[in-house]
């Protein structure tokens, strides 16, 4: 008998009932190779049960049993089926479990009386009945495949949408015996040794151990594969030289009242190179809250019109844009360099025309989907690239013009992020701070020390510093136990009269917003109630004090964005963070924003508090998805990953030799959005 190619369509494949077809699209398997890399989500020991329980416990337990009575009742709008399950091998000794459904009757037609039943799930107390709520289950038939499901480590798979996990175990045992396995792109790795039944069907936990770490480095392969091919393409895509003679930098330079950081001008000579090379710059800067990207990127946009180029600046926010407007404007107004800003709600040019060539545009990410706005763009600087997916910046870079790239956020990433979503991308890091700038005390105090912290609040207002005091929500909820900025607000306008105090969030109006900004930035607004609208953008450097009320529902790294709104002038600034009774792992959340003030640790801490899925996130889109491989448990598996790709595209941009044919079909797979094809 032929084996079917991994790549079979499961349409085309006749042990695939044609029922199941739709289903198992929803599920995102539509080819042979998909069951294969459909992997387990966990392994139960049919081998040897867990003995029935006779109190609660917090550890899950598999168990197997006989089904002794069913009941299905009705309590006004709610369905409680119910499963008396016993232990036949302990006989009278054995304690009964009752198993209990809510709401969801379609169970009574798949367990009976008499049948053969294993469970997953955490017995609770109820009263003094021991009970299994919404367990797994799955029911024993005597048939030809019981060996496939019972007595062995039993594969439980991620099931759904009318597909259950004893569904997937029999379709993807027929894969396994009836295709040719999928080829394992990492150097050194063949199929040919089982991996893939070892992964689905182990003999034991040394080879279920042992395929898994194989595969966890096939897929990071997959992955760096993707990253490092668009960053090949990049490298040798056509681009155009826009280095500029400087002069204009020069000027701005030296109306500067501070001296650079030499994180500064190490990164600019970076970014300066790769604007006088024929090829396009696609470049990442990192930098921590306060380090100064504005100017480098400032210098990068003066370059390129001084080579006759548009430059364009795009920020996720119009507070940010207008932020950016205003900065730009104060040091370029005086040397007679012309500044645009394009939002939605504000068009602004100095010279009362569309900026032509060698102008600088501000604006938010619509403007640069809008090809009137721009005849001849050289450059695009993406600020807070986080907001940001991964297409949307690849749909930004193959535009016609071939504009240069620099993307910038002030969210540092941790290095086995960055090697992943950004792979692509050229990396720069300024860690430096300007001189200048003042300390920032960091301090977790519970909601009973308000009344000393208003009084603090108010003495510092009174010597005419400014302060903002931040929330989670605009408005409150009924389903979150916090508190709301547009209720709160209310409160401190009395509390810190006769200072004045001024509201912004997300819903005010975009007049209102930006008057609102003017006057605080002025100082016609002493106190800012706010939401997390200002965490990126918001520079007044008169700004002292910040209180996050609820801090445990904001990130990490979030609190150090808002954090980093004061301590922007030399004054010493002070960030209160009120939280009543945090989780454990809130406590631990907070700690460390007391004692660092280091953004890159601070991401490190998130990333090991949180997981990399919140990091990952949409930003991901585009990418192979990551199922058995950790990034911060497995962060060496895929710095390897890495390196061995790049080696690949070092030796072989294009992939002509025959060895790397395997390697192309891969990145051919239109989900990836790899474009070798295309090119």
């Amino acid at each position: 008998m032929s084996l079917l190619p991994s790549e079979t369509r499961l349409e085309d494949v006749e042990w695939v009932p044609r029922q199941r077809l739709s289903a198992l699209t929803r599920l995102g398997l539509t080819t042979v190779a998909d069951l294969l890399r459909h992997f387990p989500r966990r392994y139960e020991d049919r081998r040897k049960f867990d003995h029935f329980p006779d109190q609660a416990s917090d550890v899950p337990l598999c168990l197997f049993g006989v089904v002794e009575k069913t009941t299905c009742r009705r309590f006004g709008q709610r369905v409680i089926f119910e499963a008396r399950v016993v232990d036949e091998s302990a006989g009278v000794l054995g304690s009964p479990l009752t198993c209990r459904w809510f709401n969801m009757p379609w169970v009574k037609n798949i367990i009976v009386s008499g049948d053969r039943i294993v469970l997953f799930g955490k017995p609770r107390l109820r009263g003094n009945v021991v009970v299994m709520e919404h367990p797994e289950f799955e029911t024993i038939e005597d048939d030809a495949e019981r060996l496939l499901h019972f007595d062995r480590i039993t594969p439980v798979h991620p099931a759904g949408d009318g597909i259950t996990p004893r569904v997937l175990r029999v379709l993807i045992h027929c894969a396994i015996s009836e295709s040719e396995p999928p080829a394992l792109l990492s150097p050194g790795l063949s199929a040919s040794d089982d991996v893939w039944r070892k992964i689905h069907f182990p003999e034991s936990d040394d080879e279920r151990t042992d395929a898994t770490a194989i595969l966890i480095r096939e897929e990071f392969f997959g992955i760096q594969l993707v990253v490092c091919s668009r960053h090949a393409i990049a490298s040798r895509s056509p681009g155009i030289a826009r280095g500029g003679s400087e002069k204009l930098w020069n000027d701005v330079e030296k109306a500067l009242p501070f001296k650079l950081t030499e994180s500064q001008q190490s990164v600019m000579r970076e970014i300066s190179n790769d604007l006088a090379a024929p090829h396009r710059m696609n470049r990442l800067l990192q930098g921590d809250v306060g380090s100064g990207k504005t100017l480098v990127a400032l210098r990068a946009m003066l370059e390129v019109s001084e080579a006759g180029w548009q430059a364009a600046l795009m920020a996720p926010t119009q507070i940010l844009a207008e932020q950016h407007y205003l900065n730009f404007r104060r040091i370029l107004d005086p040397l007679g360099i012309p500044v645009s800003l394009r939002t939605s709600s504000r068009k602004e040019d100095p010279s009362g025309e569309t900026p032509d060539a060698g102008g600088l545009v501000i604006g938010t990410h619509a403007l640069l989907f809008d090809a009137a706005e721009f005849e001849k763009l050289g450059l695009v600087v993406i600020d807070e690239q986080h907001k940001f997916g991964v297409l949307q910046r690849s749909r930004l870079i193959a535009r016609g013009d071939a504009p240069d790239v620099l993307v910038m956020t002030a969210t540092p990433i941790p290095r086995t992020i960055t090697q992943t979503l950004y792979g692509d991308l050229d990396v720069s890091l300024l860690r430096d701070k300007p001189a200048g700038r003042g300390e920032v005390v960091t301090a977790v105090r519970h909601p009973k020390k308000l009344p000393d912290i208003i009084t603090f609040l108010r003495k510092e207002l009174a010597t005419g510093r400014q302060a903002y005091i931040v929330y989670p929500l605009v408005e409150e909820s009924d389903k979150l136990a916090a508190k709301a900025a547009t209720v709160e607000f209310e409160k401190w306008r009395e509390i810190l009269a006769p200072s004045t105090v001024g509201l912004i969030h997300g819903r005010v109006d975009p007049a209102e917003k930006e008057d609102v900004m003017r006057r605080f930035r002025s100082g016609e607004i002493a106190c800012l109630v706010a939401t997390t609208v200002i965490e990126v953008g918001v520079d007044v450097p008169n700004a002292t004090i910040m209180l996050i009320e609820n801090a445990g529902r904001f990130g990490l790294s979030q609190i150090h964005q808002l954090r980093g709104r004061i301590g922007r002038g030399a004054e010493k600034s002070y960030c209160i963070l009120l939280d009543e009774d945090p989780s454990e792992s809130g406590v631990e959340k907070l700690a460390v924003l007391e004692k660092t003030s280091d953004g890159f640790d601070i991401a490190e801490a998130d990333l090991r508090l949180r997981g990399p899925g919140d990091l990952l996130g949409t930003a991901q889109t585009g990418l192979p998805p990551i199922s058995l491989g950790d990034i911060l448990r497995d962060g060496d598996l895929m710095t390897e990953a890495r390196r061995n790709a790049m080696a690949i595209f070092e030796t072989d941009p294009a992939l002509t030799r025959p060895e790397h044919a395997e390697i192309k079909r891969y990145l051919a797979n239109p989900r990836w959005n790899a474009p070798f094809l295309s090119e």
